[in-house]
């Protein structure tokens, strides 16, 4: 059996467990407004991450469609904040 440090155990524990959507939804809540900034953080109403598909609800018309015509850059600075790819669809509601 190899060594592992703790950082590399942790990562391990979580992807055989399949804790890692999760955690990163969890982690997606919780620094929303920093990603996506205060305006767009405060009419979203809730998020759901199931695998890569982001759905992202709102009950504003016009963030809906901000958000529906900027997909790509949404997908883009999410999977940069998180130095990997984390999302790679986005659903507005």
């Amino acid at each position: 059996m190899g060594q592992y440090s703790i950082g590399e155990a942790m990562k391990l524990l979580m992807e055989k467990s399949g804790w890692t959507p999760k955690v990163t939804e969890l982690r997606m809540r919780q620094e929303w407004e920093e990603i996506v900034g205060k305006t767009i953080s405060k009419y979203t109403r809730n998020m759901l991450l199931q695998g890569t598909k982001l759905t992202i609800y709102s009950d504003v018309a016009a963030l809906k469609q901000e958000l529906y015509f900027g997909k790509e850059q949404l997908i883009a600075r999410i999977n940069e904040y998180f130095a990997e790819t984390v999302v790679t669809e986005i659903i507005v509601k």
